[in-house]
């Protein structure tokens, strides 16, 4: 019997391109480990004709941000009829707006922030929520381009509105919320444990606190009382079905318990295609259940379909 093929997709062309090498690379290597044969691609325009010529069983993306994760691989691969890994067109698309993903979450019963899209060439010359707020991009991922803005801030954050803006023409506007960061990772249709991430030397969860060495502390279970704790798995998995999620996704949440142990719980987004590298939090969640980094890519592997 023949090894079943797996291509695996990285790299690519958005802000994200780093982090999607690394979690390709570690994830190649562990496939191969586990039996699979493996080919990575480090993805270009030309990516359709590749793969057409290839033609893997099965494609693993390895992909972060724009076009790996907002549903346009996944076009390509359901045109090429090439089953393949995470949420597929429609999920991906979905979640990749943060603004439209919240309603939609919202409409499900959980808890969100008080936001705002605003095109930034429309950005007022005022606050346009009272601060402390955040200003985020839109479709993008790993916090690039997140704004906070202080209650001691005059006027809201010119960058939005310069030439130096790379991150898309909208923005969200988003209540910001004190507290803890806590993240959950959902397999298939379980949730895993929850992680507390702590930031070390950083204000927030930003883009060198996920991927810096020393960054941020990660803390499996997260000491929060065990009612919060299914809570949060509760709505981590509520949240995976009603975007539409497949595979695995990963949603971020804020725990403020300054005031009380039941505090405020607000979910922040769901991420369709969360790091894999050995130490990113959801392969890290997966081994808290029990699963080693081969054996956890083996399940997303025979997970893979088309029409997801």
């Amino acid at each position: 019997m023949s090894r079943k093929h797996v291509a695996v997709l990285m790299g690519g062309f958005s802000s994200e391109r780093p982090v999607s090498l690394s979690s390709g690379k570690a994830c190649a290597e562990a496939l191969e480990a586990e039996g699979f044969k493996v080919t990575t691609i480090d993805v270009a325009r030309d990516v359709s004709e590749k793969l057409a010529a290839l033609r893997p069983d099965v494609v693993f993306n390895a992909l972060h941000g724009p076009f790996g994760e907002d549903g346009t691989i996944q076009g390509i691969l359901e045109y090429l009829e090439i089953p393949y890994t995470h949420s597929g067109v429609l999920a991906s698309a979905l979640a990749m707006d943060k603004d439209k993903a919240k309603r939609v979450a919202a409409a499900a019963g959980i808890p969100v922030a008080e936001s705002q899209a605003i095109n930034r060439f429309a950005f007022p010359s005022t606050h346009p929520m009272k601060p402390p707020y955040v200003v985020k991009p839109v479709r993008e991922g790993s916090s690039f381009g997140v704004v906070i803005v202080t209650e001691e801030q005059a006027h809201p954050p010119q960058v939005v509105s310069s030439p130096e803006w790379r991150y898309g023409e909208e923005v969200l506007v988003e209540r910001y919320v004190y507290g803890r960061e806590l993240t959950c990772g959902v397999m298939g249709e379980t949730a895993l444990g929850v992680t507390e991430v702590v930031p070390q030397g950083h204000n927030f969860y930003d883009y060198d606190s996920k991927y810096a060495a020393g960054g941020s502390k990660h803390v499996i279970p997260a000491k929060i009382s065990p009612n919060i704790y299914q809570k949060i798995q509760t709505l981590a998995l509520r949240a995976h079905q009603a975007i539409g999620c497949r595979g695995v996704s990963r949603s971020d949440f804020r725990y403020d318990d300054r005031f009380s142990e039941d505090g405020e719980i607000i979910w922040l987004e769901v991420n369709t295609q969360p790091g894999m590298t050995p130490t990113s939090l959801v392969p890290e969640m997966a081994g808290h259940a029990g699963y080693s980094f081969g054996e956890f890519l083996r399940w997303m592997v025979e997970d893979a379909s088309c029409l997801r």
